[in-house]
């Protein structure tokens, strides 16, 4: 278990420093060729209720994903976190300027006051934010576990992606019992469906 824990260790110190060796405008244009390709999956397309994240640290920016989705007049969803049950409440968000604060996480996260929760079930697609993945759908996040713990709780039906740069692919991502996998990556080159 330990071994684990530092092999993902290494993993996020190695993603870290692959991030550092592109030029902004290099990782601005991959993000675009994300969104671009994200935008066009049937699945996302399709959906109407979509849960999404604010990035954080090594994760693609979302922004850009936010504005379109909302401009495409879909239904946002964003979690707002509890980093002492380590569980998340899903938020409807219609205004990014308005409905957002600075949550626990250092991370804008949706005002509970101004946000009305959406039930798990009503989620259609779940964008699951990672900073490795592999092939079969396994990653690692930023390692407190909120998502694996929300994995489950999603519908058998919800799709679960998650959006990386091509080199946050790894060969294997070391995963323990709690850990969950997602169905589907989407990166600036491909579509990779879990194994």
């Amino acid at each position: 278990m330990e071994e684990i824990q530092d092999t993902k260790h290494t993993i996020r110190n190695d993603m870290a420093s692959a991030i550092d060796a592109f030029s902004a405008q290099e990782i601005t244009e991959k993000t675009g060729q994300i969104e671009t390709r994200l935008f066009e999956f049937a699945n996302f397309l399709e959906s109407n209720i979509s849960l999404l994240y604010i990035h954080h640290g090594l994760e693609v920016n979302t922004r850009g994903i936010l504005d379109r989705c909302l401009g495409y007049n879909k239904i946002v969803v964003l979690p707002a976190f509890n980093t002492e049950t380590y569980q998340m409440k899903l938020m409807k968000v219609d205004n990014l300027s308005t409905d957002l604060k600075m949550g626990p996480r250092k991370i804008l996260e949706p005002d509970l006051e101004s946000c009305k929760i959406v039930p798990i079930e009503r989620i259609d697609i779940a964008i699951i934010p990672g900073i490795a993945l592999d092939e079969k759908g396994g990653r690692i996040g930023s390692g407190q576990g909120f998502y694996d713990r929300l994995i489950p709780k999603l519908p058998i039906t919800t799709r679960k992606v998650s959006l990386a740069f091509e080199f946050q692919i790894v060969q294997q991502v070391p995963m323990e019992s709690h850990d969950k996998y997602v169905d589907i990556i989407i990166t600036e080159k491909r579509i990779i469906y879990k194994i």
